[in-house]
């Protein structure tokens, strides 16, 4: 409908547009080839030749291409010559007043723009498999769309600035996106983006405006009941309203940081692996971040400080805040009050504290707090918030231990959920095991790490492909360790690492290679590309799959099935 209702709109506008110059060629040439008609010709001994409607409208077609063949059937009278010469410059005329309006027409703003839509919804209904939209193409989206093509996913993207959508067009993304700048939470581009097709996945709010967050969220869900929604919100008051709408996901990146932070402190094996899976650059297994115990200064008490206060609390650990608010929320806050310098700083206890956070909405004001604090306490861990991507060499060049940049985080959080939403529950079983069992998890990783970079997936089991219902159709059953053979080598295993397996509503985490695969299971995995494509060849191949399972070929052409039935 989205197409049919942009279809109207371009016809409308041409023909507002185009009206008066269209009557005015119209009269022109109506007054000329009557006029042509009626003009008496050279007179001869049979009588006047005058010319007829036809051959006027021939004259008047050939003359307005500037072709120019000449005074047919028969030479013209001097009337006749008059009349084509008044019709020749009222035509030039007309025709010069119709050319301007058809280039004012084709930069019409509102023309452009139904164009653009029409051309997006055209794109958008092109697409067959699954996809997900995009609202909102600043730097959180922007890293979010390069996450996802990075996992061969396609998605839409709209925007309400034009140089980003520009700027998304230039992207050399493995997957091409579609682009749309238009306003997110207006139902019809939601529409136009496919909000209601089977095969969108899910919807992500990403706007620099949580209001405008909000409403997208309300308008997609009033839309589609069903679809996936992801909203980026740090404000209490939308969360509420966004729990109410019910199956929202919603991606507070302050929150998320002082989760991670603390696992950090906690269990820093653990941090620096999650990190190592979403392929943070310059993490190593062998040098896991350990930021110490002890206490710490907040710099800010914002929605960062505020989150991290809360997540230091629960773990005891003494905190510190320095913050230019003079009247806080609570009265008993260990508070500094003044801008984080090197006086607010020493009367915090700088000398004798284990870390620092710099976490105002500044980032020349962290980047000042992080030289004060490397200043007065060398020795001290540093943490800075980078609210800003093209900030990024100038925070990389300071001596931080770790920065934290709210757009990155939301894309990595948001990227998991999508494609990999099972790690996000193994996170939670491994911080209840404890230490033992991601030390284990992360020595089963080493084994097959090779330096090769390696990448989170999730492998389906079903469908019409799936040599796994195959082989249990005929009385096999498949395990895991089957699937992960080497397809030339049933000796050798891939390098893949199974996490988490979900079965209806069962979730097994760090699944044995002997647990029996059925159809329908969900599969979490980590590992090199390489791997990645022979364990899905693996999962599709009937043939592979069994000589994997029985350490066999079976046979595949008629004459072989035949001669194995003969010999048994």
């Amino acid at each position: 409908m989205a197409a049919i209702s942009d279809l109207d709109r371009v016809s409308s506008i041409v023909l507002r547009f185009m009206r008066a110059p269209i009557l005015v060629l119209l009269a022109t040439y109506t007054v000329g080839i009557s006029g042509m008609a009626l003009m008496p010709g050279q007179v001869t001994e049979t009588g006047t030749t005058n010319m007829n409607l036809f051959h006027a409208f021939y004259f008047f077609t050939y003359t307005a291409t500037t072709t120019g063949f000449g005074e047919i059937p028969v030479p013209f009278s001097e009337a006749q010559r008059l009349w084509a010469t008044i019709c020749l410059y009222f035509g030039v005329i007309a025709w010069l007043y119709a050319i301007g309006s058809m280039i004012k027409l084709a930069q019409h703003p509102e023309l452009l723009t139904a164009i653009a839509e029409r051309r997006f919804a055209r794109r958008v209904q092109s697409i067959s498999e699954s996809f997900f939209i995009i609202c909102g193409f600043g730097d959180t989206g922007s890293l979010l769309a390069r996450g996802l093509s990075e996992n061969y996913c396609a998605a839409v993207v709209i925007d309400s600035d034009t140089e980003r959508i520009k700027a998304l067009n230039m992207r050399d993304y493995r997957v091409k996106m579609a682009g749309l700048c238009a306003d997110s939470s207006v139902p019809k581009h939601l529409l136009e983006a496919g909000v209601k097709r089977s095969n969108c996945a899910a919807l992500v709010a990403l706007t620099s405006s949580e209001d405008t967050n909000l409403k997208i969220a309300v308008m997609a869900r009033s839309l589609n009941p069903s679809v996936q929604i992801i909203c980026r919100s740090t404000n209490q008051h939308n969360r509420e309203h966004l729990e109410t709408l019910g199956g929202v996901g919603i991606v507070d990146p302050y929150e998320i940081f002082s989760r991670q932070l603390r696992t950090a402190i906690r269990m820093p094996m653990l941090y620096t692996w999650e990190e190592w899976l979403v392929g943070v650059p310059d993490i190593y297994l062998e040098q896991p971040v350990c930021p110490p115990h002890g206490k710490w200064i907040l710099c800010g008490y914002g929605r960062m400080g505020s989150a991290l206060y809360e997540r230091f609390a629960e773990r005891k650990i003494p905190t510190m805040i320095v913050d230019p608010d003079n009247q806080p929320a609570d009265p008993d806050l260990p508070l500094v009050v003044g801008r984080a310098g090197i006086s607010t700083l020493k009367a915090a206890g700088i000398s004798d504290s284990a870390g620092v956070v710099a976490g105002t909405d500044s980032d020349e004001g962290n980047l000042g707090i992080l030289l004060a604090a490397r200043r007065l306490n060398p020795d001290a861990f540093l943490v800075v918030r980078q609210n800003r991507h093209e900030n990024e060499l100038a925070f990389t060049g300071a001596d931080a231990n770790l920065i934290m940049q709210p757009s990155l985080i939301t894309a990595r959080r948001i990227l998991l959920m999508l494609t990999a939403p099972l790690m996000l529950n193994l996170r939670e079983y491994l911080r209840y095991e404890g230490q033992h069992r991601v030390r284990e998890t992360v020595d089963k990783t080493r084994m097959i790490s090779n330096g090769e970079r390696h990448h989170l997936w999730t492998e389906r089991l079903g469908g019409a492909t799936c040599a796994v219902s195959w082989l249990r159709s005929r009385g096999m059953r498949p395990t895991l360790g089957n699937a992960m053979g080497c397809p030339t080598d049933r000796s050798r295993k891939l390098s893949v690492l199974p996490l988490v397996l979900k079965r209806a509503e069962i979730l097994i985490m760090l699944p044995g290679e002997e647990i029996e695969l059925l159809a329908d299971d969900e599969i979490l995995f980590c590992g090199t590309e390489a791997a990645h494509r022979h364990f899905t060849t693996n999962l599709n191949n009937s043939y592979t799959l069994h000589y994997l399972h029985l350490g066999e070929d079976e046979p595949r052409g008629l004459i072989a099935k035949w001669l194995l039935r003969a010999t048994q």
